[in-house]
């Protein structure tokens, strides 16, 4: 993560501990995430991966430290931070009895995103579901719903996209794209935090790795991160 100024900061904790009750699942967290940047999150099963993005999304709070996005504690009530922040966790959720495409267009124009339809056609077109967007996202496989729910994060504005272990359920051919997708998120001034076991996804999106585990919670070179990983981490 490269050097830059106060205001390139997305995302900053210090000694950020994360939980569930009063129970810390790992050791505390210190990052810094700057716009242009990706960070990924790699860990055991269990070590919480997951843990730490619910908390900097704010749907956990923290039990103890500090978390703050783009300059202010998180607080997912905030019209602000729901405008600058999308999250995309391994939750499949959709409006019952909407078409994948009318699902997407009714996100996208509830986050006042102009052209909502063409901007719509465009991410169905990338995540390889033009074809469904008349489906019903029930009738879907589970590949084409997990890439139902990745084009929800891309479909409206933000400066900060968090995704929890986003290959899940993909081919080969839409990691690709999902590593493409995530360069070109941080090319455009983006920041990404991303959840991952994958060791190609790392590899491509060129990120380092912050290693959350119960001893020690730390950032990791590209090729630290992916050298466990392909030892099994």
């Amino acid at each position: 993560m490269h050097g830059g100024g106060v205001g390139d900061v997305v995302v900053e904790t210090s000694g950020l501990e994360v939980g569930y009750g009063d129970v810390r699942v790992c050791a505390p967290v210190d990052l810094v995430l700057r716009r242009g940047e990706s960070l990924a999150v790699i860990g055991a099963n269990g070590s919480g991966k997951s843990t730490v993005l619910r908390t900097v999304l704010g749907l956990l709070p923290p039990l103890g430290g500090q978390v703050e996005v783009l300059g202010r504690e998180v607080d997912e009530r905030d019209r602000r931070f729901r405008a600058a922040v999308a999250g995309v966790l391994d939750a499949d959720a959709y409006f019952p009895g909407l078409t994948t495409r009318e699902h997407l267009v009714l996100t996208a124009r509830g986050f006042g995103v102009a052209e909502a339809g063409r901007v719509v056609d465009e991410v169905l077109e990338v995540v390889g579901i033009a074809h469904q967007g008349d489906t019903l996202p029930d009738a879907l496989s589970s590949g084409q719903r997990r890439r139902l729910l990745l084009a929800s994060g891309f479909v409206r504005p933000r400066e900060l996209l968090v995704l929890d272990e986003p290959e899940q359920r993909l081919d080969v051919r839409m990691r690709r794209t999902l590593a493409r997708l995530l360069r070109d998120e941080t090319a455009r001034g983006g920041a990404v935090l991303y959840a991952t076991h994958d060791e190609t996804l790392l590899r491509e999106t060129g990120s380092p790795a912050l290693l959350v585990a119960e001893e020690e919670s730390r950032v990791l070179s590209s090729a630290e991160a992916c050298e466990l990983l392909a030892a099994g981490l």
